[in-house]
Parts: C-alpha cells; sequence; structure tokens
C-alpha cells in the first residue's frame, strides 16, 4: 500500500544504437497515435528510415514509464472539491483485471489510477489515497461520487477510522442507468463524465489485443494517464491541455514533450530520493 515507492527494475538511458529522440518519437506514435507496436516500428522505419523491433519499442516505453510516473503521481493538480470514480476491466493473458479512475470533476484531471486482479476494498483505498495524496484535510462540500458497488462506501469508512474527521465523507452513489431516485438524477453528468473517460482509455488499450502481465498493463496505463493529464488537448478547455506546465511549454514538438516529461521524472526521484535520505539521517 505504498504510494512513495520508487521505481524498480528500470532500463538504462545509456542509449547504444538510437537516442533519446527516438525514444520520444516511440511515445508519440504509441501513446499519441495509438499504434502498436508493431505499426510503431513500421512507421518509424516508412516515415523516418529508422529501423528497430518491436522489443526496443516496448522497451522504450517501459523505462519512460517508469521514469515518468513519479512526476504524474506527485503533482500537484490543486483538486476541487467533488471527485467521481469508476472502474473499467481489460484483459491480461485472457483474465479479467480491473482499472480504478479518480478524476477531478472540475479540472477533469485523472488524481488516481490503478490497475488490480481484483475488484477488492484495497485497490480502491489506494487510488483514494493518490487521489488524496496532496490533501491535509478535505475541502468544504466535499462530493465523492460513484456507481452503487460497495467498495466505495467501505474505502471512506476506511478513511474516516485512519485520519478521522479530517477525512470523513459519504459516497454520493448514482445508481444503475436511470434516474429513478433525486440523487442519481442531480449527479448522473459526473457519473457520465467518468464513464466517457473509461471510454477514451478502451479505445487506446484495444491497439494491444491485452497484456502479458500486470506490469505491462501499469506501464500503458501510467504513460496514457501523462498523456491525457499534461500532453492531450480537451475540447472542453478549449483544446487545451488540463495541466500545462511551464517547462512543458518549452518545447512545440510533441517528442520534444515527452523528453521534458521524462526529466521532470527525473527530477521527482532525486526530490524523493533525498527526502527519503533526510529522514533516515
Amino acid at each position: 500500500m505504498d504510494l512513495n515507492s520508487l521505481p524498480k527494475n528500470a532500463s538504462s538511458l545509456k542509449f547504444n544504437k538510437h537516442n533519446q529522440h527516438v525514444m520520444s518519437l516511440c511515445l508519440t506514435y504509441m501513446v499519441n497515435l495509438e499504434l502498436s507496436l508493431q505499426k510503431t516500428c513500421q512507421a518509424l522505419k516508412d516515415i523516418h528510415g529508422i529501423p528497430i523491433s518491436h522489443q526496443q519499442v516496448a522497451t522504450y516505453c517501459k523505462t519512460a514509464s517508469l521514469c515518468i510516473k513519479p512526476f504524474v503521481d506527485n503533482y500537484d493538480y490543486k483538486s476541487g472539491n467533488t471527485f467521481t470514480a469508476d472502474e473499467t476491466y481489460i484483459k491480461i493473458r485472457g483474465v479479467k483485471t480491473y482499472i480504478w479512475f479518480i478524476m477531478d470533476a472540475v479540472k477533469r484531471s485523472i488524481i488516481g489510477y490503478q490497475v488490480s486482479d481484483n475488484r477488492g476494498v484495497g485497490p480502491c483505498i489506494l487510488a483514494m489515497r493518490m487521489a488524496f495524496r496532496n490533501l491535509k484535510e478535505l475541502p468544504k462540500n466535499f462530493k465523492f461520487i460513484a456507481d452503487g458497488y460497495s467498495a466505495y462506501p467501505l474505502a471512506a469508512q476506511h478513511f474516516f477510522h485512519e485520519f478521522g474527521k479530517k477525512f470523513k465523507f459519504e459516497i454520493t452513489q448514482v445508481i444503475e442507468l436511470s434516474n429513478d431516485d433525486a440523487v442519481s438524477k442531480q449527479f448522473r453528468p459526473y457519473k457520465q463524465m467518468i464513464e466517457r473517460l473509461n471510454r477514451t482509455y478502451k479505445a487506446s488499450y484495444r491497439k494491444t489485443n491485452g497484456f502479458d502481465n500486470i506490469d505491462g498493463a501499469n506501464h500503458d496505463l501510467s504513460l496514457w494517464v501523462a498523456y491525457y493529464n499534461f500532453l492531450r488537448p480537451h475540447q472542453h478547455n478549449n483544446y487545451k491541455v488540463l495541466n500545462e506546465g511551464e517547462m512543458l511549454s518549452h518545447s512545440d514538438t510533441m517528442p520534444g514533450k515527452w523528453q521534458l516529461l521524462i526529466f521532470l521524472g527525473q527530477q521527482t526521484i532525486l526530490n524523493m530520493q533525498n527526502g527519503e535520505a533526510a529522514n533516515c539521517s
């Protein structure tokens, strides 16, 4: 249940055959344009004249994910007072696996996410902890909107027992697909918001035809969340990105922005290491 563990089993960023530009091109084709590994290899060869194997592309994406994830997870999204959550499923070697999303309903940023092999309360708690990590207490008039699944109220009880009144909140449950009660009618738009997010992610997931292992699913999800929160233009935000980092604006090309995200991730890892060293001393 540790949110602050540093990346393990990361590959080196020392390039023997290619360079960081080729790596960022792979990320652009794979994540932004939703191409498969094989189609990314074909695009690099046909468009840029770069011969590369699909295994090398996969290695680049894994390494980038491990670097970028700490920055995305620790970024202060300055969330509002309304969160909405839902879970969807993917396949890992043909077995159903679950993706948990928590979204800030005002800025639309993904502030909590988790891949799990079960639909229990544990992964739900971990996704909530990620969403609450920059909060010392809940904002006034806080709302947490989800469906009728029992894991959400149980997770809310866990936060109250662990942190007391500062994190006491009720789950506003939107039941089924029809507005049979006043609560569902009032908060249905928030539920539809998170369901649209699920569909957007599933569209990018389809190119994979499922994952070989849960680590692959985690790496893919981390890169997609980074793209969604920092690089993807959104119609409801006048086709601007949700979170405009000052450093990311220094590049006009998407491969350049991916390189800057990797740099920001490396800086976050260094800060985490220095913080842990200070605590140990």
